[in-house]
């Protein structure tokens, strides 16, 4: 993956994150997504020190248009993305279906669902273009099947894997790859804002229980997009030991 161009949605914080330091220290230039300038910033610095072209483009991907014009504004060698990392995603809230919020829901819509579809539909003709790229979407067990409170949430990453099934129908013929990375328990700023800032409820989500961090996940994107070319790894399910589905799992009082 060495002089490999890397373009990360959602990059400052979590999986993105991770991802961004996995890729840079195996060599990779990057394309850095997030809403917090200062963050991709300072992550800049931190990754160019290593030897790595990191260029940022500070952007909300639920703002179609911030989005355009960002990838226009992509010229020469910044414009051959060889791996797109569709990162960016949230879920707001534990509500039950008839009783959410519409407004949140939107947010959570706008950002798993729509976002995806905007840079997908942005980055991937350029790759077809070139005749290579590869698609790694950052799904969720909870795409799996429905639990209490997550319904909206658990609809969006459903979606996610059935349009990354359906890319990697649409590319068949051609030598691009799409990969659905599904994690169950990652620790990170994630749970936080579902609790809207609770943390004491957030920390409580992995009592018991040693979750897998944006690091670990980041791991398994860059074993995907490291493998040989004539190997598709199509999808990933990767859940801490001790995490059988999206809603077993055995807390120990030690942990």
């Amino acid at each position: 993956m060495k002089g490999k161009l890397i373009f990360i949605t959602g990059a400052t914080s979590g999986i993105g994150e991770g991802c961004a330091r996995k890729f840079a220290a195996m060599g990779s230039n990057l394309i850095l997504n997030g809403r917090n300038t200062a963050k991709l910033e300072a992550l800049k610095q931190e990754l160019t020190a290593q030897g790595v072209e990191v260029l940022i483009l500070p952007f909300d991907v639920r703002d179609r248009e911030a989005m355009r014009q960002a990838v226009d504004s992509l010229e020469g060698k910044w414009r051959n993305i060889d791996v797109l990392i569709n990162n960016a995603g949230l879920v707001i809230g534990m509500d039950k279906e008839h009783e959410g919020s519409l407004d949140e829901w939107d947010i959570v819509i706008d950002t798993n669902i729509k976002a995806l579809l905007a840079m997908t539909r942005m980055i991937v003709p350029g790759m077809v273009e070139r005749g290579c790229g590869h698609i790694i979407n950052i799904g969720s067990i909870a795409g799996d099947a429905a639990y209490a409170g997550g319904s909206v949430y658990c609809a969006t990453k459903a979606a996610v894997k059935a349009l990354s099934d359906g890319l990697r129908i649409d590319l068949v013929d051609t030598p691009l790859r799409v990969t659905n990375i599904k994690p169950g328990m990652v620790e990170t700023n994630f749970s936080v804002i579902r609790f809207r800032g609770d943390k004491d409820k957030a920390d409580a989500v992995y009592e018991g229980i040693k979750p897998l961090t944006g690091d670990d996940i980041a791991d398994v994107v860059y074993y995907a997009a490291s493998a040989p070319a004539h190997i598709q790894i199509a999808e990933v399910l990767v859940m801490p030991t001790y995490q059988a589905t999206g809603t077993v799992c055995h807390r120990r009082k030690n942990d």
